[in-house]
C-alpha cells in the first residue's frame, strides 16, 4: 500500500527517539559502561537502518514526510550521524574507526597540515613528533596563535589532564602524557595537570577516598612518563580546591591546619619549609584563584547551555551540572597564583583527545566575556580498544585494553586472543589478497608506540601484500609492548611517595614570567 512504507519509516523515527532517551536515561542514571554500549550500539543500528530506508540520515526535527530544515544542510550539518562522540561515549559502526575528517567539520576544530607541522618545526628546531607525522594528534584550535606568541617571545603554559576511575591506567592514557612531555621539552613551557577526581566520584561509584587515592597513583604513572619536576605542577581537584577554600587559614596557626592534614592521605599538601605563618600567606595555601575562576564560569554558563553541550538531564546531580566549570579553570593562569602571580594574559595550550574538545569549546566561548585569552588546543585521535576501533579503550573492560600493570604474558595472550584482526579467513586468501591495516588493530596500535617511520611502513606493505600474516603482526606488535611496559613499570618503581608529593605541592616553578 502507497502509505506503508512512510509508516514504517515513522515507526523507525519514533524508535530512534525513544532510543536516545533511553540513552541519556542510562548516563544520568550511572548505568554500567556495557549497558550504555549497549544501548549506544543499538542507537547507531537504528539509525543506519533509518538511513538505509529513507536515504538520508536521521533528524530529530525533520520526521519522514516533512521537509528537513534548509539550515541542516550547510557546511555544519551533522553528517557523522554514525558517529557517537561525547567525553563519556565514543562509538562508531566503522570497522575503520571514527571518521576524524567529519568531526573536525562537525566540531569547527582546524584540522592540523603539513604547514602547521612545519611551522612548529622551524619554531622549535625539532623534528616533529610522530604523532603530529603520522596524524595521531589531527586537529587544532589557534595553534598559530600560540606559535606567534611563542615567535615573538611571549610565554604560554600547558594544560592537560586524567579522570582517574581506577588505580591501573592503560596504553591509551599514555598518549596525551607522551605528546604533552614532547611539547614541554621542545617549547620549554610549564605545565599543569589536572587529576579529577572530583568528576569520577560524581560520575561513578566511588568513595572520596577512593577517587583521591586513585588520583595518586595515577600521577605516580604520569610522573613515570619523564615529566620535569621543576616545570610540572600536578593537582588533585579535591585536594587544590579544598585550598582555595582554605585561603587564609594559617593564620589560625599551625594547630589547625595539622587537622587538615592530618587525613590519611592528606587532604593538604604543604611544603617543608612550611611555618604556617607566612606573611603573605604561603602559596600552598593561597590558591584562590582557582576558585575564583571557577565561580566567574559559572555565572556565564546557563543550564540550557550546559544541557545542549553534555547532554545532561533534569535528573542529573547538580555536581555534574557545576563540574565543567572546574574543568574550564585550568585553562587560566591566574588559576595557579604560585606559578603565574596574578598574571591573566598568559595563553593555555591543552593537549587531549577530541571528546574532551566540548568542555573547551565552553570555555572558549566564556574567555573573552571574563576578560581571558581563550585556550588553544590539540586534538588527538582515541585509542581503539583491543575489539576493534569501533569504541575507545576502557580501564572498565580488562579484556579490551592493555594496562600498564599487566606482565610480558598477559600482553601476549591479550594481543593475540583479543586483538582484532585485518587478515583473511585462510591463509591462502591471505597470500593472495593481503590483509586491510586500516581495520586491523595490531598495525593501529603500532602506529602509536613504533617510532621508526621506515618499519612501520614496510609493515604495512608487507601485511597489505599478504607476505606477512596476522600472526607475524601481533608478534611485532608485542615485541614493541612488553619492552615499553617493562620500561614504564620500572620507572614507576622510582616514583616514591615524597616526589609525588612534591610534584603535587602547588609552588613556584622554573620559570618566571615578566
Amino acid at each position: 500500500m502507497p502509505n506503508s512504507e512512510p509508516a514504517s519509516l515513522l515507526e523507525l523515527f519514533n524508535s530512534i527517539a525513544t532510543q536516545g532517551e533511553l540513552v541519556r536515561s542510562l548516563k544520568a542514571g550511572n548505568a554500567s559502561k556495557d549497558e550504555i554500549d549497549s544501548a549506544v550500539k543499538m542507537l547507531v543500528s537504528l539509525k543506519m537502518s533509518y538511513k538505509a530506508a529513507a536515504g538520508e540520515d536521521y533528524k530529530a526535527d525533520c520526521p519522514p514526510g516533512n521537509p528537513a530544515p534548509t539550515s541542516n544542510h550547510g557546511p555544519d550539518a551533522t553528517e557523522a550521524e554514525e558517529d557517537f562522540v561525547d567525553p563519556w561515549t565514543v562509538q562508531t559502526s566503522s570497522a575503520k574507526g571514527i571518521d576524524y575528517d567529519k568531526l573536525i567539520v562537525r566540531f569547527g576544530s582546524s584540522k592540523i597540515d603539513k604547514e602547521l607541522i612545519n611551522r612548529i618545526e622551524r619554531a622549535t628546531g625539532q623534528r616533529p613528533h610522530h604523532f603530529l607525522r603520522r596524524g595521531i594528534f589531527f586537529s587544532h584550535r589557534d595553534m598559530n596563535q600560540v606559535l606567534d606568541a611563542y615567535e615573538n617571545k611571549k610565554p604560554f603554559y600547558l594544560y592537560t589532564g586524567r579522570g582517574p576511575s581506577s588505580e591501573a591506567m592503560h596504553v591509551g592514557h599514555l598518549i596525551p602524557f607522551i605528546f604533552t612531555k614532547w611539547l614541554q621539552d621542545v617549547f620549554n613551557v610549564p605545565l599543569v595537570i589536572q587529576m579529577t577526581d572530583d568528576e569520577k566520584y560524581l560520575w561513578k561509584d566511588l568513595t572520596l577516598d577512593q577517587a583521591y587515592s586513585y588520583a595518586v597513583e595515577n600521577a605516580k604513572d604520569i610522573i613515570a612518563c619523564g615529566f620535569d619536576i621543576n616545570k610540572t605542577f600536578i593537582f588533585s581537584d579535591l585536594d587544590y580546591m579544598g585550598q582555595s577554600l582554605t585561603h587564609g587559614f594559617c593564620h589560625v596557626g599551625q594547630a589547625g591546619l595539622e587537622l587538615l592534614t592530618s587525613s590519611d592521605p592528606p587532604r593538604l599538601s604543604l611544603p617543608k619549609c612550611c611555618d604556617y605563618r607566612c606573611e603573605p600567606p604561603c602559596p600552598a595555601v593561597m590558591s584562590s584563584g582557582f576558585y575564583k575562576n571557577v565561580v566567574k564560569i559559572q555565572k556565564h554558563v546557563t543550564f540550557n547551555q550546559v544541557k545542549g553541550i553534555f547532554g545532561f538531564t533534569d535528573s542529573d546531580c547538580i555536581g555534574k551540572i557545576s563540574f565543567p566549570a572546574i574543568q574550564a579553570a585550568p585553562s587560566f593562569s591566574n588559576s595557579f597564583p604560585q606559578i603565574f602571580r596574578d598574571r591573566t594574559d598568559i595563553q593555555c595550550l591543552i593537549p587531549c583527545a577530541i571528546d574532551q574538545d566540548p568542555y573547551f569549546r565552553m570555555t572558549r566561548d566564556v574567555a573573552p566575556r571574563i576578560g581571558y585569552p581563550k585556550p588553544a588546543l590539540l586534538h588527538s585521535t582515541f585509542f581503539p580498544a583491543l575489539q576493534g576501533a569501533q569504541t575507545k579503550m576502557s580501564a572498565s573492560d580488562p579484556n579490551s585494553s592493555i594496562f600498564l600493570t599487566d606482565t610480558a604474558k598477559q600482553i601476549k595472550t591479550k594481543v593475540n586472543k583479543h586483538a582484532f584482526s585485518g587478515g583473511r579467513d585462510t591463509i591462502e586468501e591471505h597470500r593472495q589478497f593481503g590483509g586491510n591495516c586500516d581495520v586491523d588493530v595490531s598495525f593501529m596500535y603500532l602506529t602509536f608506540f613504533l617510532e621508526d617511520d621506515d618499519k612501520l611502513e614496510q609493515i604495512r606493505k608487507d601485511y597489505t601484500s599478504g607476505a606477512m600474516l596476522t600472526g607475524e603482526l601481533k608478534k611485532a606488535l608485542i615485541e614493541v609492548l612488553q619492552p615499553l611496559i617493562a620500561e614504564h613499570q620500572a620507572r614507576r618503581k622510582e616514583v616514591t611517595d615524597e616526589i609525588v608529593k612534591e610534584f603535587m605541592t602547588p609552588r613556584k616553578l622554573s620559570f618566571d614570567f615578566q
